[in-house]
């Protein structure tokens, strides 16, 4: 009798449903999904660019000690060679006053005092050339090590620059949920359950909220939740909406447009979505309606248990981060 019953309610839903209904529905599907993989692929790419942009600034102090480091080994040694320079000129003058009173000495005496002259004034030139070699090394040293720490300075203020949008984002996160569990009191652990996590907002609804088995058509009292989520997002613009259809593993048993679990999840958050768009004033292109079937499910064990925590629809709430995307492009 029940088989019954529910091929006449198929056959009825078939009818109401016509074809060109049907592939606008599936064509809004398609584009949700392409939607909804750039979003993720975006947020993925801009985690990625934040890392590497600290990997690098890490690496860049690293270089900046090791140069400055470096710059006082050579600043050590210039000083011991102006040292030298300066014994050494003490000696060549000392040699010149030997040679003065050579001119009163023997040949011999003189001989051996003009080479050990001679070789102290190579000494000397050898000096004098390696401390002007030490001092230009010095002072490119000094120019890459001030070029270092301005561009370490810049990327200092860029990553602080980014923290704080990041803090921002956390704070409109914290004070979306509490809105949202302010205005849903009712419904919380009555099918409805809110949780902030990785910077969004999660509002998960329970399918004995929404639907009834295996239609698409939401009940009264998941209009009402629905409807006061709704003005809750029109307080704030800034904030992207994806709407996620869930099902159990049991294969869908209806016939006519829809296939299977997935067609079913599409058209579930296709539905809600309208419900939003009509309940306040929210611009459409905040919204994305997503299907994720059987195939995401919260406990994968196959009980009536966990077939009932996966039935459900989740509500994602995300910051816009267009100011951190701009910053991440910057050259």
């Amino acid at each position: 009798m029940r088989k019954y019953i529910a091929l006449l309610f198929v056959a009825a839903l078939a009818s109401c449903v016509p074809q060109r209904q049907f592939q606008e529905m599936e064509e809004k599907y398609n584009k949700a999904m392409t939607e909804n993989k750039d979003l993720k692929e975006k947020g993925m790419e801009t985690e990625a660019n934040f890392n590497e942009a600290n990997a690098s600034l890490i690496s860049l102090k690293k270089s900046a000690d090791a140069m400055k480091a470096d710059t006082l080994i050579m600043g050590t040694a210039l000083r011991r060679l102006t040292s030298n320079y300066d014994q050494l000129d003490k000696t060549y003058r000392e040699l010149l006053d030997v040679n003065e009173r050579i001119h009163k000495g023997s040949l011999k005496d003189a001989e051996e005092l003009r080479k050990k002259y001679e070789t102290a004034l190579e000494q000397l030139h050898a000096k004098e050339d390696a401390a002007n070699k030490l001092q230009s090394e010095l002072s490119k040293k000094e120019q890459s090590l001030a070029k270092l720490e301005t561009e370490i300075a810049v990327r200092e203020k860029k990553m602080r620059e980014m923290q704080s949008i990041l803090n921002r984002k956390d704070s409109i996160v914290r004070a979306l949920k509490d809105k949202l569990s302010q205005a849903l009191l009712g419904f919380e652990n009555n099918g409805l359950t809110i949780r902030q996590q990785d910077g969004k907002v999660y509002v998960s609804l329970e399918n004995q909220l929404l639907f009834k088995s295996g239609s698409y058509e939401v009940d009264e009292k998941g209009k009402d939740a629905l409807k006061k989520l709704a003005k809750v997002l029109e307080q704030n613009p800034d904030i992207n909406v994806t709407v996620e259809g869930h099902t159990d593993t049991d294969k869908y048993s209806g016939s006519g447009a829809l296939k299977d679990n997935w067609d079913l999840s599409v058209i579930r958050a296709t539905q809600i979505v309208k419900i939003l768009l009509t309940s306040a004033t929210i611009d459409s292109k905040r919204l994305t309606a997503a299907g994720r079937g059987e195939f995401l499910p919260i406990d994968p064990a196959n009980n009536e248990t966990a077939k009932k925590k996966n039935r459900r629809t989740e509500i994602i709430l995300t910051p816009k981060l267009d100011e951190l995307y701009e910053m991440l492009n910057e050259k």
